[in-house]
């Protein structure tokens, strides 16, 4: 049995939220549906393994931060295998607000939190180093279940 989970983010600009997304994050087109007026019906893209569909505002309930006043009800988490540091630069360069610099946290990755430009929450951590469930539980205070 296959499970995966993609999630799906909605944008004012779809077309624009694509070629950020590629151009801060690295990810790529997987699929693109246009209607006849060339407008984004549905597009997903794609990062290692995993996807994210991109759409359009569509109700009430399906809209992006930026028609909302900025809120969110989730935040995108991307874990990478590379330097965290250096993408955080390139994210800062493609327009992305920087809202938590990159710090090293006590689960032993290194991350960052930023804002798109439509006001999305992206967290993007890159693992450091091994910590172990006893060490999570002596720095936080917290008592830990389902450490691996």
């Amino acid at each position: 049995m296959t499970r995966t989970l993609t999630a799906a983010v909605f944008y004012r600009d779809p077309r624009a939220a694509l070629d950020w997304l590629a151009k801060a994050f690295d990810f790529e087109l997987a699929m693109l549906l246009e209607d006849a007026e060339g407008n984004v019906a549905h597009s997903q893209m794609a990062f290692g393994d995993s996807r994210v569909m991109v759409g359009s505002e569509w109700s009430a309930d399906h809209q992006s931060p930026a028609s909302l006043g900025g809120r969110n009800t989730q935040t995108v988490h991307i874990e990478i295998d590379e330097d965290v540091d250096a993408h955080c630069a390139r994210a800062r360069a493609a327009g992305a607000v920087i809202l938590e610099e990159p710090e090293t946290q006590f689960y032993g990755s290194r991350t960052y939190r930023c804002l798109d430009p439509e006001g999305h929450i992206w967290t993007i951590a890159q693992p450091v180093r091994a910590v172990s469930r006893e060490e999570a539980e002596a720095v936080t205070g917290l008592k830990i279940t389902g450490w691996e």
